[in-house]
């Protein structure tokens, strides 16, 4: 009979488990029998995985480098109309009057800033020059006109109609013409025609000498068919080497699924114009507004594809931003690497069984003359650390002695770690005991410094504010007389007498923070039970607009609970200093983060602890900005009265009284910082009042300062 019965296979265990040859054997053809096919496998899922991961990683940054050149050529636009609008040349035209002179000066800027339309507005909105409108137009019902009317420069794409671009020139309606081209796996359309364009819309305000507005200038670029910008776009995002082995990149601009300029072959030469995207990429990006990132079949092959919806002024979704490269050249080089590799990998095992078997021959010997040295070790031993074991080769009875070994070893490597421990132990306790005893030494330094400080400067400003208020009153009494006395005679001299006395006021505010500073129990408030979360909207109700003037976005994070005790109006005053200080730290604009929530003893850290007795119990609220941040040097002085970096407005006092504020309460203020990336302030408000009228040095909650940024 045949094949391989239980007998012999009970045989061939027994000889296994008697025979170090045959383990060796077995553990040198392991790796090749078995190792190496699923090693292979893993290799191979691993790269393509891998792979594809790394291709989407490309076309991700290069849809981010795409969008963002295509920011800077909107962003150039606006910036060159915002030149001529404030321009002499404009102004002497519009002095003028003459329509022959403004005409052709709309013609020679549109010209020189690659307009493809400029039209003069007036306060109105009507069109005063340009285009080629058979009646007077009404261009304010457009996001961008609305938003110059009102003093404001705007810019954002916005579909033309046909007839719109008719009013402006004949020549726009044809450069906008595009044939649809029936294309694989795209929507169904009954269209054939796509005759709407795509424009980067810029309308810029422009006012007289007096202030007021006279009117706007509208301008704009047509998309459609615009090659030189798509080209440009592909030149920067894939430069020379940037895609080896012969693949090839693209970019594209779509009105809805449409291209409508694009460097996509469609025949040798020709450009997919009037082509469209498949009807998943469609759904994904222009019905949900996520981006596409991924393989895709782009008009007549596969491409590592990357789609970015395209907004209006309104938020729309109205078009796509497309870069991609070819796909099969990489991958087929991809397939090559990994054939090449796996090959080596069958090479390289292979001789290495053949050595490994070569080798495995060398061992026996010195195997049988340990085990004779095992078994004279054996003798004076009488237990195993390993335990009882089935095996009964050579290695079985050396693991045995090595047992014995171990106990010993293991035995003098515990006293030993039982002695580091306690010693380790006793100088932690003495580590902690020097650091808790430095703390207490800084914290009551900074005491001392900061009580001597505060008590001299508030003898100085309290005399020296007594002092200014004396001539300030003199100077406000005479120049309301001024006015009596002189009547309709003061016309000649409103404007400098409106200046005096508008730094009379600015004095005035000036004392009025120095005796504020110098005795803030004067100015204390009523503390009542105040509700962080409400102060938080109230404080962004009223610096909105300036927020909105300045381009910085507001993340409120609104989670306490419970009340604070403090007076609303001074943690009012706190507050609105913090935020005004973030927005001026963001002059290019940024993200300011309001947050507040409870907190408890239980989620205070070592170093959280606040001045007294009393466990704290409160609410914490962050004021965070993405500015330039607090440099390292001027961190530990931000709260020093009259210390401030805004060397012409800013008069040093707003985060000393703030701070005074908090701690008059038994809060605090810490601040971080990265210069460079931003810096964030927390108030540590009780639940009930702790009241101080003695300051207290102010309280880092951490200083880090990040090399280069």
């Amino acid at each position: 009979m045949g094949g391989v019965t239980p007998l012999s296979m009970r045989r061939l265990a027994a000889a296994y488990a008697e025979s170090v040859r045959l383990k060796l054997l077995a553990l040198v053809l392991a790796p090749l029998l078995v190792g190496a096919p699923v090693l292979l496998m893993i290799v191979w899922a691993w790269g393509t995985q891998g792979y594809d991961q790394l291709l989407v990683n490309k076309v991700s940054s290069d849809l981010g480098t795409a969008r963002q050149y295509f920011d800077r050529v909107q962003m150039s636009l606006r910036n060159g109309l915002e030149g001529v609008a404030t321009s002499h040349r404009l102004a002497l035209v519009l002095e003028r009057g003459a329509p022959a002179d403004l005409r052709r000066l709309l013609d020679e800027e549109a010209e020189e800033h690659g307009l493809d339309y400029l039209l003069l507005l007036d306060a109105g909105g009507m069109v005063r020059a340009g285009g080629s409108f058979a009646v007077p137009a009404d261009r304010s019902g457009w996001s961008v006109v609305r938003e110059a009317l009102h003093g404001y420069a705007q810019h954002g794409l916005e579909v033309f109609a046909p007839a719109e671009l008719e009013a402006l020139s004949p020549a726009l309606r044809r450069a906008a013409h595009t044939p649809l081209v029936p294309t694989r796996a795209a929507r169904p359309d009954p269209r054939t025609v796509e005759d709407r364009g795509l424009v980067i819309q810029v309308a810029i305000p422009f006012d007289g000498p007096d202030g007021r507005l006279l009117g706007v200038l509208e301008g704009g670029v047509l998309l459609n068919g615009n090659q030189g910008i798509v080209d440009r776009l592909n030149t920067i995002v894939y430069q020379d080497a940037s895609l080896p082995l012969g693949s090839q990149g693209t970019a594209t601009l779509f009105l809805g699924d449409t291209r409508i300029a694009t460097n996509v072959r469609l025949f040798e030469g020709q450009r997919a114009l009037g082509t469209r995207a498949s009807q998943a990429v469609a759904d994904k990006v222009l019905d949900r507004g996520e981006p596409w990132l991924g393989s895709a079949f782009v008009v007549n092959d596969t491409y590592v594809s990357g789609y970015q919806p395209l907004a209006d002024t309104a938020g729309r979704r109205i078009g796509m931003l497309y870069v991609g490269f070819l796909e099969s050249p990489l991958r087929d080089t991809l397939y090559k690497a990994l054939a090449g590799l796996f090959l080596l990998f069958l090479l390289v095992s292979g001789l290495g069984s053949l050595a490994g078997l070569r080798g495995a021959r060398a061992i026996f010997r010195p195997l049988e003359r340990m085990a004779g040295v095992i078994a004279r070790i054996e003798g004076g031993e009488d237990s195993a650390r390993i335990g009882p074991t089935a095996s009964r080769d050579e290695l079985g009875r050396l693991a045995r002695a090595f047992d014995h070994l171990l106990d010993s070893v293991a035995a003098r490597r515990w006293e030993l770690q039982r002695s580091a421990e306690e010693l380790d132990r006793k100088v932690a306790l003495r580590t902690a005991a020097l650091e808790e005893a430095n703390a207490t030494l800084r914290r009551a330094q900074q005491q001392l410094v900061m009580n001597e400080k505060l008590t001299a400067i508030g003898e100085l400003t309290a005399g020296v504010a007594h002092e200014i208020n004396n001539p300030v009153a003199v100077i406000q009494g005479n120049l309301d007389l001024l006015r009596e006395v002189l009547g309709d005679g003061i016309e000649p001299v409103r404007q400098e007498i409106r200046l005096i006395d508008e730094q009379t006021r600015r004095i005035h505010a000036i004392v009025t923070k120095l005796l504020q500073f110098a005795r803030p129990g004067d100015f204390a408030g009523y503390a009542e039970p105040t509700d962080v979360n409400g102060v938080l909207a109230d404080c962004l109700v009223l610096t909105r607009h300036n927020l909105n003037r300045a381009r910085v976005t507001v993340t409120l994070k609104a989670q306490a609970g419970g009340p604070v005790e403090m007076n609303r109006g001074e943690l009012q005053q706190v507050l609105i200093n913090l935020i005004v200080n973030a927005m001026q730290a963001m002059p290019e604009g940024g993200s300011l983060t309001l947050d507040s929530r409870d907190i408890g003893p239980e989620d205070l850290g070592p170093g959280d602890r606040l001045p007294g007795a009393e466990p704290f119990e409160g609410v914490l609220v962050g004021v965070g900005d993405t500015g330039h941040g607090i440099a390292a040097g001027d961190l530990a002085r931000i709260f020093d009265p009259f210390f401030t970096t805004k060397k012409q407005t800013g008069t040093g006092l707003g985060l000393s009284i703030s701070y005074a504020i908090v701690q008059r309460y038994g809060g605090r203020i810490t601040v971080e910082s990265d210069p460079g990336r931003g810096a964030r302030f927390t108030l540590w408000l009780r639940r009930q009042a702790v009241y101080s009228d003695q300051p207290t040095a102010p309280f880092f909650a951490a200083q880090r300062i990040t090399a280069g940024a």
